[in-house]
């Protein structure tokens, strides 16, 4: 029987020897033109759809606005004071909310595959037809997948316990029943959405490389199951915290910053959109939302293609560990066998 090759592909990314940081800024320096291009291309057409989408339910929400307006005007009338009550402004955007969140999941998972191509591609001289196939354009189906499974298992139990506990502790409720307060099943049951929300957090962390598992080419399933396996290991976790919690001080920051920049907007979108419709809630609300989409927009444009870069480039290096160690295994499998044949052959020949 010929004696079989080992088929583990070995990474393709940066060089190993670099440190993660080092690679990212290269990998950025080196396709600097490609990912720009392709930010560009990704956050114009997704602030496009999102303000379509978002004048779409403006539109279709005129009857809830119209109603406060002349609710207003009632109150002004009969000279008491008018509180408007925005709950069903808030289930319109509850409603909405999936729209937005698929806008900005196939958005990213675009920007995903480009950077994750980029990383592929190396940091060292490479043929030109690589750079090409960089700027290819991107498929983001199995990012999306990767994205929509891992949703599914992260956000559901935060949800339910906030669900639950508000509605066994909640301010609603007018008796003590069916916890009363001050007990400690009332504390355990209103402490639980922290304790949810931390396990969910966790779990976002262990996920975090199989968008990057994904871009390389694997399906859902396996992406996380990469994640998983190489996130617990003796260094994983530490360095995707370390990396995941630098990336989010800066987005948080990007978007507070870029917004609070963008609040002379507020006046003016109120305006202008008072003037043209004559209802000053959908004016109001309008000029709200004018410098938060404008945040959202500049910090994934800033932030976006270097998270997504230092996660394939983190994935690269934790998969490039890893692979010698199961090669070697995989050699001592084979081997093993065959050094016992020949010492029983031996032994044979002895006697």
């Amino acid at each position: 029987m010929p004696p079989q090759t080992d088929r583990t592909v070995p990474p393709t990314g940066g060089n190993p020897e670099l440190g993660v940081t080092a690679t990212t800024f290269a990998v950025l320096r080196r396709h600097r033109g490609t990912l720009a291009g392709a930010t560009v291309r990704v956050v114009s057409l997704c602030g496009l759809v999102a303000l379509l989408m978002t004048a779409t339910i403006f539109a279709l929400a005129w009857p809830v606005f119209t109603h406060m307006r002349n609710q207003r005007i009632w109150y002004r009338h009969v000279e008491d004071p008018y509180l408007h009550d925005h709950t069903d402004l808030g289930l319109v955007a509850l409603w909405t909310l999936p729209l937005f969140l698929v806008l900005l999941g196939t958005g990213s998972a675009a920007l995903q595959t480009v950077c994750s191509r980029a990383v592929a591609a190396g940091t060292q001289g490479h043929p030109q037809g690589n750079e090409s196939r960089v700027a290819d354009p991107a498929r983001p189906g199995p990012v999306l997948a990767v994205y929509a499974l891992r949703g599914l298992i992260v956000w559901p139990l935060p949800l339910l316990t906030a669900v639950v506990a508000d509605r066994l502790t909640g301010y609603q409720l007018d008796t003590p029943q069916p916890l009363e307060r001050g007990t400690w099943p009332h504390t355990l049951v209103q402490a639980s959405p922290a304790a949810a929300v931390a396990v969910a957090v966790l779990l976002r962390l262990t996920l975090a490389l199989a968008p990057a598992a994904a871009a390389a080419g694997l399906g859902p399933g396996a992406a996380l199951r990469r994640s998983w396996s190489l996130t617990w290991t003796r260094s994983g976790f530490a360095r995707v915290l370390g990396l995941a919690l630098p990336l989010a001080a800066l987005t948080a920051g990007t978007v507070r910053l870029v917004t609070e920049l963008a609040l002379p907007l507020r006046p003016l979108v109120r305006a202008h959109l008072e003037q043209a419709t004559g209802n000053f809630f959908a004016a109001y609300y309008a000029g709200i939302l004018a410098p938060v989409l404008v945040g959202v927009l500049v910090a994934a444009a800033v932030t976006l293609p270097l998270t997504f870069t230092a996660f394939a480039v983190l994935h690269d290096h934790l998969r490039s560990r890893r692979t010698p160690s199961v090669s070697v295994q995989n050699t001592a499998r084979r081997t093993a066998p065959r050094s016992v044949g020949v010492r029983s052959s031996r032994g044979g020949a002895g006697r």
